[in-house]
């Protein structure tokens, strides 16, 4: 009996796009192919030896995504040599997309899996940011980046979000006069924990347009300047008890607020190296 067809992928990163778009025209077949993976080819001397298998094995051929030109022209003359099909999946494209940019691509083997880790980084931060905002799962804070601390309407939310979006793991715990902190926030490093602070006649605003947009009398106690007040003072005492930086959010935008606390997270993890 003869051998299964092969279909020798071939990489000089990890080959996850070579193989998905091998699988992917071999779903147009009808005959089982055998897939097999050769990641990480850096020199003339392995893309001999993966050419030399495919040319014993028989029935075979080589998709590969080397980005060298060098790899490229040594295996496409391998391959002709010993009979071997091959399919150069980058090379053309690469050629075609750089007459567009007008420049040489970078040529740096696995950046599209950076590119792709990163992605993944992003999207697990702002899982992270949903299900710890508002004080949600206080077990969790010790897995943060950071944990933002303050009253309602300091921008806990949009900041977190703002930083998730940066690859930062941010939660939020909200300060309220009648209910007592999680004892998790007093055992985070004084480094880890961020307090957030606003001018309160600006905060009687906020609130009071909050209340209309709701639906809701203005004048609730929510919105009145002595609760802001009662309720800000008691935050600067818990912001005390953390020992922790306190930024005054009053008139900045997020972008601002989240610039100044990335700076503050730089220069933790810079000392934290030394």
């Amino acid at each position: 009996m003869s051998p299964s067809a092969a279909v020798f992928v071939v990489s000089d990163s990890v080959g996850e796009t070579a193989e998905l778009v091998a699988r992917g025209a071999l779903s147009q077949f009808e005959e089982d192919f055998q897939v097999i993976r050769v990641p990480y080819v850096s020199d003339k001397a392995q893309i001999a030896e993966v050419v030399a298998r495919a040319a014993a094995r028989g029935r075979s051929a080589i998709i590969h995504t080397l980005l060298l030109p060098e790899l490229r022209e040594a295996l496409a003359a391998e391959a002709a040599a010993r009979g071997v099909p091959q399919a150069d999946l980058f090379g053309p494209t690469l050629a075609a997309l750089s007459e567009v940019a007008g420049g040489m691509p970078r040529m740096e083997p696995g950046l599209f899996r950076r590119v792709d880790e990163d992605y993944f980084r992003r999207v697990e931060a702002v899982e992270f940011a949903v299900s710890h905002d508002d004080g949600l799962d206080p077990r969790g804070l010790d897995r943060a980046d950071v944990v933002l601390v303050g009253i309602s309407r300091t921008s806990k939310t949009p900041v977190s979000m703002y930083l998730a979006n940066r690859r930062l793991k941010v939660a939020n715990v909200p300060l309220v006069p009648e209910v007592p902190p999680p004892p998790e926030l007093f055992a985070l490093p004084q480094g880890k924990i961020v307090g957030l602070v606003i001018d309160p006649d600006a905060l009687n605003d906020i609130r009071e347009t909050r209340l209309e947009t709701l639906g809701l009398p203005g004048k609730a106690a929510y919105a009145s300047r002595e609760r802001i007040i009662e309720e800000l003072e008691y935050a600067k005492v818990i912001m005390r008890k953390l020992g922790c930086p306190v930024i005054d959010v009053t008139n900045k935008a997020v972008e601002e607020t989240a610039g100044a606390i990335s700076q503050m997270i730089n220069g933790r993890e810079t000392h934290e190296r030394r």
